[in-house]
């Protein structure tokens, strides 16, 4: 479970959100405008922000800078559109938004998009303060390389890492992804269920997901040992 904030001026997708999300086994909380989006950011702190992009007072692409240039945009941002161009959407992405929904929002997308958001949050909560200060400059494209320092000696771990951001996000994220997990996997003895409770992934997900970045599942059973 979850703690959403839902913010568009149309009363009708407000609620229509609300219901999915709540169905969804999340809490949701509602703004119509920035001016309310600001007050429930700070009073409700979400996990994960769906910001619809044209709204009466401050659009939300105006908001979503705010946050980043005052270092709110603390959690992952899914924008919302039905006249938004191809600009607008790319625009929306280099300053921070995780995605973009084009309205009208089907479920299969919607609830897509808000456990990929999710997922984000969850790895920037577990993250180390180096790790947390990749994710943010990835998600901003405000650096080229960030050397990670706090592997604890108990993970056996190397103690440094460098990744270099001057190249594709897919890639980048594959890197930091790939560490990311034999980081836990090695404090956690290789162990992976404990390795999922951390992560917030589902066993078999997670093992595709190691698979999928080629990450070696005896390593952190050799580092425990």
């Amino acid at each position: 479970m979850a703690n959403i904030l839902v913010v568009d001026d149309e009363l009708g997708i407000r609620d229509l959100l609300m219901e999915i999300l709540n169905d969804e086994g999340h809490n949701v909380e509602l703004a119509e405008n920035a001016a309310q989006a600001r007050a429930a950011r700070a009073r409700y702190r979400p996990d994960l922000v769906l910001l619809d992009i044209w709204m009466p007072d401050t659009d939300g692409v105006t908001l979503l800078k705010e946050w980043s240039a005052t270092g709110f945009l603390t959690m992952p941002v899914i924008m919302m559109s039905g006249h938004a161009t191809i600009d607008t959407a790319v625009e929306a992405t280099k300053i921070g938004a995780l995605a973009f929904l084009e309205k009208p929002i089907t479920l299969q997308k919607l609830l897509k998009a808000v456990e990929q958001g999710l997922a984000r949050s969850q790895v920037r909560k577990s993250a180390t303060p180096a790790l947390q200060g990749y994710i943010d400059f990835v998600v901003e494209g405000a650096a080229t390389v960030v050397t990670t320092e706090s592997f604890s000696e108990e993970s056996g771990l190397q103690p440094r890492q460098n990744f270099e951001l001057d190249k594709p996000l897919r890639e980048a994220r594959d890197e930091f992804e790939k560490t990311y997990f034999e980081f836990h996997l090695a404090k956690e003895g290789g162990s992976m269920t404990r390795v999922a409770e951390k992560t917030g992934l589902e066993r078999t997900h997670l093992y595709r997901k190691l698979k999928q970045l080629g990450v070696d599942l005896t390593r952190g059973k050799r580092a425990a040992g």
